[in-house]
């Protein structure tokens, strides 16, 4: 559940932090007030498009953060965080989004940076808002098999079906290799096996391009670098002034002046152990330029091999520049491949044996499912659409489609969920064409259809908040207090949050949230806050007739607040 979200400079919004309670919770408040703004930030907050038009006029940039609790029935979210290597606390999650001026945006959940798609791919764990055409779980076709499979007690059937059919896929890819053209196979079978025996016959090793290329450039400059050598010798000890004689003579003074003043034996330690060091790397230097020999057959050998290595890699490598584990990864490769080509007909006479028995169990565990599916799509069908009447959408018709998917009168197609395409179907007004879910367009209809859905599969959806935006629209009177209840009813296991003008469904809620908009130091300002006892009557009363003031608006609103409410 969402339990608080904070707003700076987003639209008319300036600052606003608020604290959200579990069940039904309504925002409420003049036309224009902001209502829709508080759901557009939380939207901006959970991945939705934005531009910069919604940063507050004379600010840099607009910020929104929310606090979710995940709970312990969520998987699916912490599933998602697990994978991506992040850490929720004490079941908790934050999420913070920010727009820059510049158009730059950032998001982060639980303090980990992230894209807006990874934002809103964690976010449709948490959150279902509707009312709009975006983060709509429900207007997602590949959805609606899983709702039908959890209504219909499929869940487990259909996990190990996808087991099943996997392995069938698999083994189908493998016979796919073992019977492809004598030819083909052949011609592959060569190529590999040349590779295998170019690249063995190399016995490369790990990272030897690299070592042969310094050893190239070394023996390359051996005249500068024998020169070089030769020079540091003679500056270092080739004569009575170079550097290790001169420091013979000042080491032999200088212990002469320590003998008479002790003071200065510390310099003269020094002065001996700068000796001894210099002489020494002399007497190295000696040693590496005694063993200093120019060999060209050794050049053309190292120059012969890095030529080896470096065709191997336009061979067998993305470029010649490419490091050459490139080269040992194809050989492994290649091997494994020789051996899956080098299967016999025996194994492979099994391996036919066993797909068309996995066939058999795939179709028949496939039929299984979709039996059940149509069983219960039917009676899905039936308990929307009386939901739907006591909606105030008495004349429409709700169906599951289920068709299988296509094939031919020797196979049957199967997919990983079995052979159905599953899709929800609606038609709003008699006579009007059945369509899909997915292109329903009108919002508060689509709205009451979501609730209706949502009242049924609440039991087995993980998502734990749900936003109803334009539920009112154009329904009035019993149908919005059976709109009420229905939302009552599903705030028994969901958190749920709706905009409303109608204070016939606003009187069912746990929690009254009221959305004010006015004027300060020159701007406009939208200001949120929950109302309780007295305020909320008068906010109520409002609701009803514009008026929160006479003691009959008033006595009407505490009346319908201890009905349905119980209390206020």
């Amino acid at each position: 559940m969402l339990e608080d979200l904070s707003i700076k400079d987003f639209a008319i919004i300036e600052s606003e932090n608020i604290e959200f309670n579990s069940g039904f919770t309504v925002l409420s408040g003049e036309t224009g007030a902001g209502k829709s703004i508080l759901i557009g930030a939380l939207s901006f907050l959970v991945g939705g498009k934005a531009d910069v038009s919604v940063i507050r006029s004379g600010s840099h940039e607009a910020s929104v953060a929310g606090t979710f609790f995940l709970g312990t029935d969520n998987s699916q979210a912490a599933n998602w965080l697990n994978e991506h290597g992040i850490e929720s606390e004490n079941g908790r999650i934050l999420l913070r989004r920010v727009l820059k001026e510049s158009g730059k945006s950032g998001a982060w959940i639980g303090g980990v940076p992230v894209t807006r798609a990874d934002l809103a791919d964690f976010s449709s764990f948490l959150i279902d808002i509707h009312g709009q055409h975006e983060h709509q779980s429900l207007m997602k076709v590949s959805e609606h098999r899983k709702f039908l499979d959890s209504r219909a007690g499929l869940n487990d059937k259909v996990q190990a079906f996808t087991l099943l059919y996997t392995t069938l896929v698999e083994k189908r890819k493998v016979l796919l290799e073992l019977n492809s053209s004598d030819a083909e196979r052949a011609r592959k079978i060569d190529m590999l096996k040349f590779a295998v025996q170019e690249i063995s016959e190399a016995k490369l090793k790990e990272n030897e391009d690299v070592s042969l290329e310094e050893e190239e450039s070394r023996l390359a400059s051996y005249e500068k670098l024998y020169s070089d050598i030769d020079a540091v010798r003679q500056l270092l000890d080739g004569g009575e002034n170079s550097c290790v004689s001169l420091l013979k003579k000042a080491r032999r003074e200088s212990a002469h002046a320590a003998s008479m003043d002790k003071s200065l034996d510390a310099l003269d330690s020094r002065m001996e152990n700068s000796f001894y060091e210099l002489s020494d790397i002399a007497s190295e230097f000696d040693t590496y330029f005694s063993n200093l020999v120019y060999d060209p057959n050794h050049l053309d050998e190292v120059q012969q091999r890095l030529s080896l290595i470096n065709n191997l890699k336009k061979k067998y490598a993305s470029s010649i520049n490419a490091p050459l584990g490139e080269v040992i990864s194809y050989y492994k490769e290649a091997c494994e491949s020789l051996e899956k080509l080098d299967v016999g007909q025996h194994n492979k006479d099994l391996l036919e044996q066993e797909i068309l028995e996995l066939e058999k169990q795939v179709y028949i565990r496939a039929k299984e499912i979709s039996v059940r599916r149509k069983e219960v799509s039917l009676e899905l069908g039936k308990e929307v659409e009386a939901l739907l009447g006591a909606l105030g959408m008495k004349n429409a018709h709700f169906a599951v489609s289920i068709n299988d998917k296509p094939g031919t009168e020797i196979e049957q197609k199967c997919g990983p969920y079995g052979m159905d395409n599953v899709e929800f179907m609606i038609s709003a007004n008699l006579g009007s064409p059945m369509l899909p879910l997915a292109k329903f367009a009108s919002g508060g209809e689509l709205s009451r259809v979501m609730l209706a859905l949502k009242s049924i599969f609440a039991q087995h959806d993980p998502i734990s908040t749900m936003i109803f935006d334009e539920i009112d629209t154009g329904i009035g009177g019993e149908i919005a207090v059976q709109v009420g209840s229905h939302m009552k009813s599903l705030a028994q296991t969901k958190q749920i949050f709706c905009i409303t003008h109608l204070a016939s469904i606003a009187v069912y809620a746990d929690n009254q949230i009221k959305i004010s908009k006015g004027t300060e130091g020159g701007r406009t300002a939208s200001s949120v806050h929950p109302v309780m006892g007295n305020e909320r009557i008068r906010e109520i009363a409002r609701m009803l007739s514009g008026d929160d003031q006479t003691a009959q608006s008033l006595e009407h609103a505490k009346a319908m607040l201890e009905k349905f409410s119980g209390g206020f």
